[in-house]
């Protein structure tokens, strides 16, 4: 009897205190770029590292969508005449240096680490597999995906969605440089609203910018909810994961 209760315990205590078993963090390129303006920087991707490493304890799988626009935003340059589908590859390319270096800053934690990328890079990344990608997952490796849907016109989180999808992810945590959702620019008005919770119909008839309009339909049609949370805060990757309050819940009705 008492050997079963010692089991018991020993498998509740490894059993993950996260309401997720599976997470897909969507991390914008600009919040990358720390306090620089642009680029990369050493300091961010090492919290981020760590956060991500405090989270793996939880045993939760994750997996990583990155944006590109610390690096090249190719939609301001196809304003000033560039081809957008030129843009976009180039756009494409910045996910994939970001990708890199986060890989970089994982695995020098001790993290088993694997990059796919939506196109072909077989000398330095994975070609993005499906089956592949969940393997990988079961097995405890944290899996980046880089160079968003590998389409022009998709941004990374139309490319986010997807992958939270195909892998059976049960939320979308996309951290930014904000608190969360708010009905204008927090930085530019200061009485900007705060939305603790919101549907995904709603924030596309308020025109709030949750995520473009194709991801939210994705993400509604999925029914996938979304935490938009300020990744700069240390400790908020954990806490989305965990399921307690914090930043903004996108929820599918």
């Amino acid at each position: 009897m008492t050997t079963s209760n010692n089991k018991e315990e020993k498998d509740k205590a490894a059993a993950p205190c996260s309401p997720y078993s599976r997470v897909l963090l969507k991390i914008s390129g600009e919040a990358l770029q720390g306090k620089q303006g642009f680029g990369l920087d050493p300091d961010t991707l090492d919290n981020i590292a760590l956060q991500i490493a405090d989270v793996v304890k939880e045993g939760v799988s994750i997996g990583l969508v990155i944006g590109g626009g610390n690096i090249f935003r190719g939609q301001l340059l196809a304003q000033r005449g560039m081809a957008r589908v030129t843009g976009d590859h180039m756009g494409m390319l910045a996910t994939v240096i970001n990708a890199l270096a986060l890989q970089d800053s994982l695995e020098r934690r001790g993290l088993d680490t694997r990059v796919q990328s939506a196109i072909k890079m077989t000398e330095f990344t994975e070609p993005f597999i499906r089956r592949r990608a969940i393997r990988h997952l079961e097995k405890g490796r944290i899996v980046v995906f880089a160079a968003g849907t590998g389409n022009p016109f998709l941004t990374t989180d139309t490319a986010a969605v997807l992958r939270a999808s195909e892998i059976g992810a049960e939320v979308i945590l996309k951290a930014t440089k904000v608190e969360g959702v708010y009905d204008k620019d927090p930085v530019t008005y200061p009485d900007a609203k705060f939305y603790p919770t919101i549907t995904y119909m709603e924030a596309i008839q308020a025109k709030l910018r949750v995520m473009d309009t194709t991801a939210m339909s994705l993400a509604m049609e999925n029914r996938l909810p979304c935490v938009i949370f300020n990744l700069l805060t240390t400790g908020n990757i954990k806490k989305a994961v965990l399921g307690e309050p914090v930043g903004t819940m996108v929820t599918p009705d």
